[in-house]
């Protein structure tokens, strides 16, 4: 074992070997031993182990389910297509997954120059604010805020969101036609209240999502800011020649 090896926590070094069974060697949903198992398989204490799984789950390796034990997360398929019009709920259900969304917050607020500037508004202007989380399978997948332009969206109440989705709300009742959803994300940590409404830990790996979008005359219709957990959300570009 080399210098650097000897200064390597050993909680480090477990969760090295760990990570390369997982990705070598299990497959999604593979139940791995318990914590108890682990510390006397590699005669390490209790809490290297924990502090080891911990980082697992941190990293989006390993998920937790409560009474049953800890598993190897499912990191392929399921992704969102960028180059398709956006709808969570029917790409989850493409997915084969039962989409859900809880209302959070629902009210009016002036544009802070900061969304001003985004959605070409004026300081001041009035905006819809809606918090919102999604959900797939009854797990929570992403932590939506999302601002339209009061003016264009009169009568848009938190009971007409209720069980409908948005873009079909924004084509169908008010017939704007949507031209473009320019969309960037990156990766990121869950800070404190973000990831209790995820559950995860604090400081697990997240996307960052900031979406605009625009009509047939070019105006911002919507502007999302989302946080999607990463181990239950990735995207995907098809890229054609």
């Amino acid at each position: 074992m080399g210098a650097q090896a000897r200064k390597q926590p050993l909680y480090d070094q477990l969760v090295d070997i760990l990570r390369e069974k997982i990705e070598n060697e299990m497959e999604p949903g593979d139940l791995l031993p318990s914590e108890r198992e682990l510390s006397e398989r590699y005669g390490l204490s209790r809490t290297t182990v924990r502090l080891a799984l911990k980082e697992l789950e941190t990293l989006g390796l390993i998920s937790r389910k409560h009474g049953k034990g800890t598993f190897v997360s499912d990191l392929t398929g399921g992704a969102m297509d960028l180059t398709t019009n956006y709808s969570f709920t029917e790409q989850m259900r493409d997915a084969g997954r039962e989409p859900k969304t809880v209302e959070l917050d629902f009210q009016a607020r002036d544009a802070t120059k900061t969304l001003a500037d985004r959605m070409g508004l004026h300081l001041g202007d009035k905006v819809l604010y809606m918090k919102r989380l999604r959900f797939a399978d009854g797990v929570p997948m992403m932590l939506e805020r999302t601002y339209v332009p009061a003016n264009r969206f009169i009568g848009l109440t938190e009971e007409t969101l209720s069980g409908k989705s948005l873009y079909a709300i924004i084509e169908n009742d008010y017939h704007e036609v949507i031209r473009v959803a320019e969309e960037e994300f990156f990766a990121s940590v869950a800070r404190q209240n973000d990831a209790e409404a995820l559950g995860i830990p604090e400081g697990a790996p997240v996307l960052q999502l900031s979406r605009l979008t625009y009509n047939d005359q070019n105006i911002v219709i919507e502007y999302t800011h989302s946080v999607a957990r990463a181990d239950q959300f990735k995207y995907k570009v098809a890229h054609v020649r």
